[in-house]
């Protein structure tokens, strides 16, 4: 099983993904990093651990039915058989999705379906809520509406501060995905 991290920005959720690959606690091999920003961290770690990476922005004449034409392409030349969203920013739609059916999943900083969006651990905060946490799910095309398959729920009264909580749900997201990664090609592998 050959799979591909998609992320749009810092990369922290891709390094911890390829440290667990590293200790074989992720039976699948990290075929590429892919990322929509020249500018994302998230290449840079590629760069200083050998991971092969490929950067494709979308152009502003391109219709998102074309760039995701050039991104399947891009992944069934590296026979990728399934891709792990790790702080990637962009909706992926029916193109995308039809060539990897059931084969790409998401974490998102929140319970959901409460928070949805790029902003769900501020809101999550700013609201006030008792409770919050992560979310890994399969992704369908509308904005983190997917079938859940993980979640892990903290308190929020432990936390004074957006920075804390945010350093915990990134501390969850670094604990649990790799975990849920691996039961997840387990399970395609069966197929």
């Amino acid at each position: 099983m050959r799979f591909a991290v998609f992320a749009s920005g810092n990369g922290s959720n891709f390094e911890a993904i390829l440290k667990a690959v590293k200790r074989n606690e992720i039976s699948a091999e990290l075929v590429c990093l892919f990322s929509d920003k020249s500018t994302s961290y998230a290449v840079q770690r590629a760069k200083d651990n050998g991971v092969p990476y490929f950067i494709l922005e979308k152009e502003s004449k391109q219709t998102k039915e074309e760039y995701e034409t050039k991104l399947v392409y891009l992944m069934k030349k590296e026979k990728v058989d399934c891709v792990v969203l790790a702080g990637y920013m962009r909706i992926l739609g029916k193109t995308f999705l039809t060539a990897y059916p059931n084969r790409v999943i998401n974490i998102h900083p929140s319970l959901l379906p409460n928070f949805p969006g790029k902003y769900g651990i501020k809101d999550a905060f700013d609201r006030g809520v008792k409770k919050t946490g992560i979310t890994i799910h399969q992704v369908d095309d509308g904005i983190d509406t997917g079938p859940i398959i993980f979640q892990k729920e903290i308190e929020t009264k432990d936390f004074k501060t957006l920075e804390e909580l945010e350093e915990k749900i990134h501390e969850l997201e670094h604990k649990y995905y790799p975990i849920v990664i691996e039961e997840f090609v387990r399970e395609l592998m069966t197929e």
